[in-house]
């Protein structure tokens, strides 16, 4: 196959995962807690045989997530919760833990603190979060101290990614690390918020757009270089 249709088929191969990152954006743009992700596109260079040129190759494995904080939205909810600047909350899941920024949290029939999918919410320990059996007034404090009718009870954990662990989005709000997460200190929560997505539509939509023209014009690029192939060969077969 032509060099000129490897590195357009490479790019244009990027350009299919970018369009499924930008939709997956557009899609989640209203989901609570929800970190926008963009694509990475880097070049790889290699040599050809013994000529001292080089073939230009697309490669679009990277991802990169948008830590931006969302606008906080009040519910007056007395078990939603929203941090204020940096941090994530911790969960636990049958997966292992994760980080999330969703702070919709609700108490089970046996009080623990867990979020819509059944992942219970740890605390600065690593220990689910319980509320007690007839607890009333339930207050959350900006360092995310819970307390009952006056009385503390457990404190909500706030942590963050060590510089130099590698984070994975899972189930649309959650992340898995390559290492231990760390304690945040001075990490602010503020009840009854919940924090919006950090993505902004029109600019996912502008992009899917620039995406899209760019995959067709490389397309055009493999259609033009098809038919200058097959006339070449028609050519010297006469």
């Amino acid at each position: 196959m032509d060099n000129a249709i490897y590195a357009t088929l490479t790019r244009q191969a990027g350009l299919m995962k970018e369009m499924r990152v930008v939709a997956n954006n557009i899609a989640n743009a209203n989901t609570t807690g929800f970190r926008r992700e963009g694509v990475i596109f880097a070049e790889h260079l290699s040599a050809l045989d013994g000529r001292g040129d080089t073939l230009s190759m697309a490669d679009a494995r990277g991802r990169l997530l948008d830590l931006k904080q969302g606008v906080l939205n009040q519910t007056n909810g007395t078990y939603d919760m929203a941090i204020e600047g940096e941090g994530f909350f911790l969960l636990e899941t049958p997966e292992g833990n994760r980080l999330s920024r969703a702070g919709a949290f609700m108490p089970s029939a046996e009080g623990e603190l867990m979020n819509a999918n059944g992942h219970r919410l740890l605390d600065e320990g690593l220990s689910p979060i319980i509320v007690p059996a007839g607890a009333s007034h339930v207050a959350i404090g900006a360092d995310g101290t819970l307390s009952a009718n006056g009385i503390a009870f457990a404190k909500v954990g706030v942590f963050t990614a060590p510089e130099d662990a590698q984070m994975t989005h899972q189930g649309g709000t959650e992340f898995t690390l390559t290492a231990d997460p760390e304690p945040l200190e001075d990490a602010r929560i503020r009840q009854g918020f919940l924090e919006d997505s950090n993505v902004d539509p029109v600019f996912e939509i502008t992009r899917m757009i620039e995406v899209q023209r760019a995959y067709e014009l490389g397309q055009s690029f493999l259609d033009r270089e098809d038919q200058r192939i097959r006339a070449a060969i028609t050519a010297m077969t006469r």
